[in-house]
């Protein structure tokens, strides 16, 4: 087998050569997401994660260690939470990876060809499938990533989503309103207990209604975690008037033991909130 050495340093002094011509040649117009980008500072930092990769992949010719992908977590991690990647479809990101690949491919060939005399089909055919098996296992590791922080994007996503759906109305006089519409479940009463606590705390509110004429069900821990919103806020100093408690629903929360006689009720919110003001 030739030297490791000197097939490291023949590929070290192309990293940037590889990198300028893997960008040069690709087809942007049919591209999308970070490859099709106008904008010189995506091109620039596109480039530079080209250009860490081949100083990374470039060691597969000195490493002889086994988990030669552990190499590239960093790299992989910065890669799939870049949100230029994350707006690209990942087939597109994996055709740039195989591309990638004929690059090495091809300077394997032209190193046996132009350094070493006479040598066989054996040792290209040895890196072609250490580059192949290597790249693949990065391809691999890029794939989980990517799904691990698009993952991550949509539950903050989510999150974003279901606090704009329960918003704390300022009214007056340090009262607010927290209207509920929809199913409740236990992710989003746990967000609606986590917000609605930050919410009053934030606007200073002593007085809060919360409004479920816009809920049609709940179920057993939709009604457990009403409660402990409604005992975390008491802690706080902020009182709970509940309004439009439709009749099934109201059968519900008494079935699993929530006591209404704890908590202020009125059958719709106007009267609610006309009591409020009417004894202010």
């Amino acid at each position: 087998m030739y030297e490791r050495k000197e097939l490291y340093d023949f590929f070290m002094e192309r990293t940037s050569e590889l990198t300028e011509d893997w960008y040069n040649k690709m087809d942007h117009n049919h591209l999308h997401g970070v490859y099709a980008s106008n904008d010189k500072e995506v091109i620039g930092r596109l480039k530079q994660q080209n250009y860490q990769f081949h100083l990374l992949f470039c060691r597969l010719f000195l490493e002889k260690d086994e988990d030669f992908g552990a190499l590239f977590e960093n790299w992989l991690e910065e890669l799939a939470s870049d949100i230029e990647h994350l707006l690209t479809p990942i087939y597109e990101i994996i055709e740039q990876f195989f591309r990638v690949e004929d690059q090495y491919l091809e300077l394997i060939e032209k190193f046996y060809a132009e350094n070493v005399a006479g040598a066989g089909s054996e040792e290209v055919n040895y890196w072609s499938r250490e580059i192949t098996k290597r790249l693949g296992e990065i391809v691999i590791r890029f794939v989980r990533e990517n799904a691990l922080q698009t993952e991550l994007k949509l539950n903050a996503n989510r999150e974003t989503i279901l606090k704009l759906s329960c918003p704390v109305i300022p009214l007056m006089k340090h009262s607010a309103l927290l209207p509920v519409i929809g199913d409740i479940d236990e992710t989003r009463t746990k967000v609606i207990l986590e917000h609605s606590l930050d919410e009053c705390a934030k606007k200073k509110i002593d007085h809060l209604f919360i409004d479920l004429s816009g809920v049609a069900t709940v179920d057993k821990i939709a009604v457990e975690e009403l409660e402990k919103l409604i005992d975390a806020l008491k802690l706080v100093g902020v009182v709970c008037t509940l309004s439009g408690v439709r009749p099934k629903v109201a059968r519900a929360i008494m079935e699993y033991g929530f006591e209404l006689e704890i908590i202020q009720v009125e059958s719709v919110l106007s009267t609610a909130i006309e009591a409020k003001f009417a004894a202010i």
